[in-house]
């Protein structure tokens, strides 16, 4: 197992990581309530392009379809038995089309939360979190993928499970919280709280940061409130394409291409160093992140107002962590669709 990402990182001023995969595959034909990761055995070929999607547009790494694939979610749709199964599944696929590409792209694992609420406001132990995630973490490194890639999290007690579980497993890692409460987890993590929680893990991620939440404007307020803490571990950003709208029983993104491409040079002008798209985000999105990428030059840091000038306003008038020296005002997200 060599350490690709570590490689690319040393090489790369910016990584353009994947978009959606649920957007992606619902576009594909998965039904609502369905499980993506049954389509890994189910409709491989399927798995398989959305891989490629993501690879022909640019993208430098890419997740496995296996966000929920730990027992505690699959047990949802009484697969959790199948964890080591459908993992090596995805991982073999998204391995196939990698080493295709002609060019270097990093394979990454995706783990995400257990669903369940740690002790002691909830019944998931320490113990318990740190089997599931080495399960699928040991799944995943035995299907071929180049690291691990926690998202979504939102309690610094499973973030820490997790990274002892892939301490476990031997596998290098990147994690990632989702920032969807006026500029908070849903546990209360703040973007400087985080930064203290990486610190002080023994097992380090390679790479840190947030992805999801609300719109692109709040995921980059969270992105500048970690390189503001001038942590030496580089910074993710996988920011949703636009706003949810629910339209014709669907939710679209009102992100365009264009809102995309000013996004990720922002990412990059704000800290980051792995940029991606999350919820929302298609080829077409890519696509243009990367022309963006390759085309602009870097620039200063973005103030506040200019994010919300370029992107749309912020969903909450504070970032969470008390911070009150810029509070441009919420202006009503333009419409780019």
């Amino acid at each position: 197992m060599t350490n690709a990402l570590q490689r690319m990182l040393s090489e790369r001023d910016w990584i353009l990581a994947d978009g959606a995969t649920g957007t992606n595959l619902f576009n594909m034909g998965l039904t609502s309530g369905d499980a993506p990761e049954m389509w890994n055995v189910e409709e491989p070929e399927k798995i398989k392009a959305l891989y490629r999607g993501a690879v022909d547009a640019g993208s430098d790494l890419f997740l496995t379809n296996t966000f929920g694939g730990n027992a505690s979610r699959l047990k949802l749709h009484n697969a959790q038995h199948r964890v080591a199964e459908l993992n090596i599944a995805a991982a073999h696929l998204a391995r196939d089309v990698a080493d295709a590409a002609g060019r270097p792209v990093i394979v990454a694992g995706s783990v995400g939360p257990t669903g369940e609420i740690m002790v002691p406001l909830g019944s998931l132990t320490h113990a318990l979190a740190v089997e599931m995630f080495h399960e699928q973490a040991a799944a995943l490194k035995e299907g071929g993928v180049d690291v691990l890639w926690l998202e979504t999290i939102s309690a610094p007690e499973e973030y820490r499970a997790a990274a002892e579980a892939f301490k476990l497993a031997d596998m290098p890692w990147c994690g990632t919280m989702s920032f969807d409460t006026a500029g908070r987890t849903m546990m209360g993590v703040t973007s400087s709280d985080m930064v203290d929680i990486v610190a002080k893990i023994e097992n380090q991620p390679l790479a840190f940061g947030a992805n999801c939440g609300v719109g692109a404007s709040d995921l980059l307020r969270t992105v500048q409130g970690f390189s503001a803490r001038g942590p030496v571990t580089p910074i993710i950003s996988k920011g949703n394409a636009g706003i949810p709208k629910f339209h014709d029983g669907h939710i679209h993104y009102d992100g365009t291409p264009e809102l995309m491409g000013d996004y990720a040079c922002l990412a990059r002008d704000s800290g980051a160093t792995i940029i991606g798209g999350c919820c929302g985000t298609t080829p077409d999105h890519l696509r243009a992140m990367r022309e963006a990428l390759e085309t602009r030059e870097r620039g200063p840091r973005p103030s506040l107002e200019f994010i919300t000038k370029s992107l749309g306003g912020f969903s909450s008038p504070k970032d969470g962590t008390g911070d009150d020296t810029e509070k441009p005002e919420r202006i009503r997200r333009r419409s780019r669709t």
